[in-house]
């Protein structure tokens, strides 16, 4: 009798004990990551009253079978449903990461500062030393670092996690390499026509992310589909000149090795619209008076009349009021240093043109579409070379790629533009020292970092840990675990989550996986099981008591 009472109070603290485990199940029903366990029962006991006899084939008597009488129960096991997963839980947080294991169930790596705990809470934060950390415990996430030679993740023994250190608040800038010019050019374009061109501006970077902007000009030869580029100058990111071709300092290059070809260059006029041409290089204006060029001034004298070439005022109008040329022009005119003279007027027209040395590449077109044909002197060239580098490097050289202009009818208007990058918008744009502006996470576990110039660098890789036995880990509280000898051992290093086809979303956490209602149904037969052991106590009491009044 006494052993009922001693094996109903064994079911008694047994059915405490799974209670107690089913409480904290529930208790921990929207912690995040927690992973519910669950109560194996095995009898403890048996007590032999007689043992198992073999059959008597002499005498024809049959084996009996032992008498055992058990002794109670106790917890076999208690198991973790560790490989399950809860569901998920959107935040929409960059560093709330949630993994979906394909094959093996992976951990987070977390330190406490004296030794590597495992995780599946993957609630994180960037702490104020810019380390990667779990928001409920402060202990640093660990994985691998960036080879700085490389730009590659070092797959290594596993360290902290310091996304926001110093040297990954900026990333470095850029030279331009890489420049496009682009859009119609159209040949009735007053500025195409005027003598100091179609500006346009190409701003680029240096290697240091200081900002330039060099000059161009875009003119008209006066033949169809031919048109020429001339740099005019550089100018630093304060708009101060860095380069002028007319007044080059020491050390800088000429302005044919910078950009373009030292060519002849023309340009032609024809008579303002208050003179006629009479002949023999002799014009009349509206009021009757008779001007003959002079060759050696380059000016109209005032003569008496078509046949009498009597000079009566020298130099009495400038080829500026007959033909509207430039000062700028015609000075470089004076200065021309080729074959003949830089003045000519036509003796059957009276038109003026005028030849100079320039620097400038070719921009030619077909006359048939108005497709982009060639730049420069090489045969269907697309680009040519803006040289920075000679002034030094700090610089890189700029291929500037013209293949996209057209040359096509737009109403006298010109969209041409100028801006870095080749034809993709990005390639060799260059970019200025760029600062943090974000940090994300991709289903590898690579941490980026995003930057104002438009950089995206890789700042580390969050590693995982697998187990032989991950149901063999020890829960040691704080969402954490810790290994044990049947779990396996962590090698320090980890392993690529996305090694068995496993990955991280970021955004996202795992809830718990406690089955409300299982633990429900399990309270209940845990419930009726301690019932039913009180009521075995009971009712031996109430024998005890039967025997003890036996005596009265």
């Amino acid at each position: 009798m006494m052993r009922s009472m001693y094996s109903a109070v064994s079911g008694l603290k047994t059915h405490q004990t799974k209670m107690d485990v089913i409480g904290n199940n529930i208790a921990n029903v929207n912690t995040v990551a927690f992973k519910s366990s669950s109560v194996t029962f095995q009898d403890m006991l048996y007590q032999n009253t007689s043992g198992a006899s073999g059959a008597n084939a002499a005498t024809g008597v049959g084996g009996v079978n032992a008498k055992q009488i058990g002794l109670g129960v106790t917890t076999g096991a208690v198991n973790i449903s560790i490989t399950s997963a809860g569901a998920a839980e959107t935040t929409g947080r960059a560093f709330d990461l949630r993994m979906t294991d394909q094959s093996t169930t992976n951990f987070f790596i977390v330190n406490n500062g004296s030794s590597n705990l495992f995780t599946r809470s993957g609630s994180f934060y960037v702490d104020g030393a810019g380390n990667l950390c779990m928001t409920s415990t402060g202990y640093t996430v660990m994985g691998w670092q960036v080879d700085k030679a490389t730009g590659n993740i070092r797959k290594d023994t596993v360290s902290a996690l310091r996304v926001m250190s110093t040297e990954n608040l900026t990333s470095a800038p850029e030279a331009t390499s890489e420049a496009t010019c682009g859009g119609i050019i159209d040949k009735n374009d007053t500025d195409v026509l005027s003598d100091d061109g179609l500006i346009k501006n190409l701003k680029f970077y240096d290697n240091l992310g200081y900002e330039y902007t060099a000059r161009f000009s875009i003119k008209s030869t006066g033949t169809d589909g031919e048109f020429t580029v001339e740099l005019l100058n550089v100018l630093d990111g304060d708009g101060n000149t860095y380069y002028d071709p007319e007044n080059i300092q020491a050390g800088q290059p000429a302005l044919n090795a910078l950009f373009g070809n030292t060519e002849d260059a023309t340009k032609s006029y024809t008579l303002g619209k208050d003179y006629t041409y009479v002949s023999a290089n002799v014009i009349v204006d509206k009021s009757g008076n008779y001007y003959q060029y002079n060759a050696t001034t380059h000016n109209y004298d005032q003569v008496n009349s078509a046949t009498d070439m009597t000079v009566v005022t020298v130099g009495a109008l400038s080829l500026t009021q007959v033909y509207g040329a430039g000062a700028d022009i015609l000075a470089k005119a004076d200065a021309y240093t080729g074959n003949g003279t830089g003045y000519a007027v036509d003796g059957t027209t009276g038109a003026l043109t005028l030849t100079y040395n320039s620097v400038y590449h070719r921009l030619s077109f077909s006359t048939d579409d108005g497709t982009f044909s060639k730049v420069g002197n090489v045969a269907d060239a697309k680009s040519v070379g803006l040289n920075m580098s000679l002034f030094g490097g700090q610089f890189a050289n700029i291929n500037v790629d013209f293949s996209t202009c057209q040359n096509t009818n737009n109403g006298g208007k010109s969209t041409v533009t100028m801006s870095k990058g080749a034809t993709d918008g990005t390639t060799g744009a260059g970019k200025k020292l760029g600062n943090l502006i974000g940090l994300s996470v991709s289903n590898n576990g690579e941490i980026y970092g995003t930057y104002d110039n438009g950089n995206r660098n890789l700042l580390g890789q969050i590693a995982v840990a697998q187990f032989a036995n991950a149901a063999g880990l020890e829960k040691v509280g704080e969402n954490c675990y810790s290994t044990t000898l049947n779990s396996g051992e962590f090698d320090g290093i980890g392993v690529d989550i996305t090694a068995d086809g496993s990955k991280m979303t970021s955004g996202e956490l795992e809830m718990s996986n406690v089955d409300l209602s299982t633990e429900f149904t399990q309270m209940i037969t845990t419930q009726r099981g301690f019932q039913a052991n009180s009521r075995v106590i009971t009712t031996s009491d109430t024998l005890l008591e039967e025997l003890v009044n036996l005596k009265r």
